[in-house]
């Protein structure tokens, strides 16, 4: 990833105000939040905490790290954006868990897109197996990350009225052909076989490309970006 591109990405962006908070860091570090909210949310209700007080925590850590003060510590500690995150998220639950519970639910806060109804459901397909807080934080925030991935591609796609093609060849992306084959998308879209492993490899090409934007965001420098790469992979094949 060249430079200039790495210079507008998410994380250094916020961690580049330094003494003054400025709209573009509130608003990246308000889009790293959207995209990542499921994990926190897992990692508390894994803590042990009830569905609702883990939407309060949730949500109230939300308010914290969009303020002045997080920002400023952001800056002096700097890292990756998920070890940061979910250190930060450790010391709010143990400072600000008894102020929690003296506020109004939802009350005074910044609030930031999160959905209780789905961050429930998602949670109650965890495996019962026992799985600490911070691996399911990890892996949760793996899998939030290329749910991010695929969400681009398909928009890439659909933008160049491309979806039906999408839509028929994202099985070869995930691993889960099951029992389709070039062959058989080949009949049903009036394309050759060959097209189809040609279409099938760029695709795959462009998912790794964005994969690799997608960690670059999470991460202060560029030569992070390999490591972050291959410790995400790490925590989704163990």
């Amino acid at each position: 990833m060249g430079q200039p591109l790495f210079a507008t990405t998410h994380w250094s962006v916020v961690l580049a105000a330094a003494q003054e908070e400025t709209p573009e860091a509130a608003a990246a570090l308000e889009r790293l939040c959207s995209t990542y909210w499921y994990p926190l949310y897992a990692y508390i209700r894994r803590q042990g905490y009830g569905i609702a007080d883990a939407q309060d925590l949730t949500q109230g850590f939300f308010t914290h790290i969009l303020s002045r003060r997080f920002l400023q510590r952001a800056n002096r500690e700097k890292g990756k954006f998920r070890s940061f995150i979910v250190g930060s998220l450790k010391f709010f639950l143990a400072d600000e868990w008894a102020k929690l519970q003296a506020q109004k639910r939802g009350g005074g806060r910044t609030m930031v897109f999160l959905d209780a109804h789905t961050a429930e459901e998602r949670y109650r397909l965890e495996p019962v197996e026992l799985m600490d807080a911070e691996k399911l934080f990890e892996r949760r925030w793996a899998t939030a990350l290329l749910d991010r991935v695929l969400e681009r591609l398909e928009e890439e796609f659909s933008k160049a009225g491309r979806t039906p093609v999408f839509d028929q060849l994202r099985v070869f992306l995930l691993g889960e052909k099951g029992s389709a084959t070039y062959a058989g998308i080949a009949a049903a879209s009036q394309m050759t076989e060959g097209a189809v492993k040609v279409a099938v490899h760029r695709l795959r090409q462009r998912y790794r490309e964005l994969f690799r934007e997608e960690v670059g965001h999470t991460v202060e420098e560029p030569s992070e970006i390999n490591d972050e790469m291959r410790h995400l992979f790490a925590v989704l094949t163990a």
